[in-house]
Formats: C-alpha cells, sequence, structure tokens
C-alpha cells in the first residue's frame, strides 16, 4: 500500500481507484501518451486531473502560438517558478521547435535573453511582465497584440497560467526530476 504522506503521492496503476485509472487511461489516450510527473500528482483527484490534462492539450498542442512561441513561454513559466522537472522536461522541446540555445540559457539564469525575433521579444516582455508584477501596461499589451495576434496573446495567458499550475505541483509535491538529470534551478 501506497505511504498518503509520501511526496510526491504518486499511485500506482494496481491501486487506483476506477476512477483515477480512467484518468490515468484519458491521459494516456491523448497526444502526451504518458502520464508525467505533475500529472501524475493529479490522478490522486481524478476530476482535476481530467480537467486540466484538457487544458494542457490545449495549451501545448492547440494554440494560436506555434511551437516555437509556446515552448518558450513554458521555459519564461518553468525558470521563473523554479520548477526543475518542468525545466528538464520542456528544454530539448523548446530547442527542436526553434528556440534558440543562448536564449534558453540566459532565461534559466535570470540574464536577459537577446531575442532577435519580434514575436519573441513581444512574447518575452509581455509574459515576464506579467509573472513578476502580476499586470501588464498599456505599451507592453499592444506590443505583444500587435506581434501575436489577439488569440495568441489569449493563449499566452493560458499557457502562462497551465504552466504555473504545472510549475506548483511539481514544487510542492517534490517531483523528481527524471533519471539522472541536473538540477536545473539548484538553490544558492
Amino acid at each position: 500500500m501506497t505511504d498518503p504522506h509520501a511526496r510526491p503521492p504518486y499511485i500506482p496503476v494496481a491501486e487506483m481507484t476506477a476512477a483515477q485509472r480512467a484518468a490515468h487511461d484519458a491521459i494516456v489516450a491523448g497526444p502526451r501518451g504518458s502520464v508525467p510527473g505533475p500529472l501524475r500528482v493529479w490522478l490522486v483527484n481524478p476530476p482535476l486531473a481530467e480537467a486540466a490534462q484538457r487544458l494542457g492539450a490545449y495549451c501545448r498542442y492547440g494554440s494560436h502560438l506555434p511551437p516555437r512561441l509556446s515552448e518558450l513561454a513554458i521555459l519564461i513559466t518553468g525558470a521563473f517558478w523554479r520548477s526543475g522537472f518542468e525545466w528538464v522536461e520542456h528544454l530539448p522541446i523548446a530547442l527542436r521547435a526553434g528556440v534558440d540555445p543562448a536564449a534558453a540559457e540566459a532565461i534559466r539564469t535570470g540574464a536577459t535573453p537577446d531575442l532577435a525575433a519580434e514575436d519573441e521579444a513581444a512574447l518575452l516582455a509581455f509574459a515576464q511582465e506579467l509573472l513578476r508584477t502580476r499586470r501588464v501596461s498599456d505599451a507592453t499589451y499592444a506590443h505583444a497584440v500587435a506581434a501575436l495576434g489577439r488569440e495568441a496573446v489569449v493563449d499566452l495567458v493560458g499557457i502562462l497560467g497551465y504552466y504555473t499550475l504545472i510549475s506548483l505541483t511539481i514544487n510542492a509535491f517534490e517531483v523528481p526530476l527524471q533519471d539522472g538529470a541536473a538540477d536545473p534551478f539548484p538553490e544558492p
């Protein structure tokens, strides 16, 4: 039997309730094909797991942002929350999608990346301002809408919010990094 006080509270498939198993199987059947760390935590509460994974599938695979920009937003969020699991999972995806490795490293370390593409610069300014100040100025908003489009800006806020939920789950439940991965945000 699983320790009910363990972090993360992963439930072995053999010990899942019918509702937990249904949520698990729905996630596996979706575009992810597996139930990664934070989603495994959510299986403790199947209605949350089902709702959150549907939102996540949209944010990751169906938004108005191309993968290069959605992955950039995910990296920005993961770095803001110092969410090692999220960073380790999404860095290779972001690099394959076209995010510049030097820009990713600058984001990881808290430096300002040199982003030549206008859409990337607008996304970075919007995301960092929203995460840091909990608001977006009129100028930053207008720049983002001009560079990305209104629908993409709405999706950007959804991505930032969803990956904040992911990052908070990772941090609260101490979701471990994948085997052998180095912590990208070691404590000072």
